[in-house]
């Protein structure tokens, strides 16, 4: 388990990280063209052609590609060859939710190290939405990755990780690495598009994972499951 460094009273974001071996290298072109064909793929959910479930499933058949060709995919060689395509809940049209935003100012930031580099994070936003299951308002913390341009970040768990999604949680947005839903205000959330972190698909990978502010105490059948 990585450590976070944070002062005390400062939230925290959690690492996993299942085993000491390095990653698979991968150069910096093909991560460059990695992240090009993602953005790509959600650039086609912000200003879609088809209606969202032809949009969803579109996306989904342009990622089972890159995870099974692409030379920076997550998977390893093995996973590759065996690869018949990521395991996902059917469409949910309840689960495209908008957030209505809080944008925070003054928050403070705290260091996650990664074997990378540290990264600095702070509070963006608070972000509410209405369950369609309990009708309940939630409220999940979007996060700021401070650097050279930024990025949003938004991890998530609730009651369905370690049973039919992954344990440490999922993503819903991360625009550094081109997952963006769109960033108009409120926020929209479609958990259709909700993704497991790298390191739910091989032990290589070290990721930041949602901290006890991000639980979502329902269960959220949309989305990838867990990797078998």
């Amino acid at each position: 388990m990585a450590r976070v460094l944070r002062k005390p009273d400062a939230q925290s974001i959690l690492l996993r990280r299942m085993t000491t071996r390095p990653p698979t290298p991968v150069s910096c072109v093909d991560l460059v063209d990695w992240k090009r064909k993602v953005a790509a793929l959600y650039a086609d959910v912000r200003e879609p052609r088809l209606k969202p479930e032809a949009t969803l499933d579109q996306f989904r058949a342009g990622k089972d590609e890159l995870f099974q060709r692409h030379p920076a995919t997550p998977l390893d060689p093995g996973q590759q060859q065996d690869f018949t395509g990521i395991s996902y809940f059917d469409y949910r049209p309840e689960w495209r939710v908008h957030g209505e935003v809080t944008w925070l100012e003054g928050e403070e930031s705290f260091v996650v190290n990664l074997p990378e580099g540290d990264a600095t994070m702070m509070p963006a936003a608070d972000v509410g939405f209405e369950s369609p299951i309990s009708r309940q308002t939630r409220s999940l913390q979007l996060y700021w990755l401070k650097g050279y341009g930024g990025g949003l970040f938004l991890p998530f768990k609730d009651a369905t990780n370690s049973d039919s999604t992954y344990g440490g949680g999922r993503y819903l947005y991360d625009t550094i690495k081109g997952a963006d839903l769109g960033l108009d205000s409120p926020l929209f959330l479609d958990f259709n598009y909700a993704y497991n972190p790298s390191c739910a698909y091989s032990p290589q990978w070290v990721c930041p994972l949602a901290p006890p502010e991000n639980v979502i105490g329902e269960p959220i059948e949309a989305g990838e499951k867990a990797w078998d």
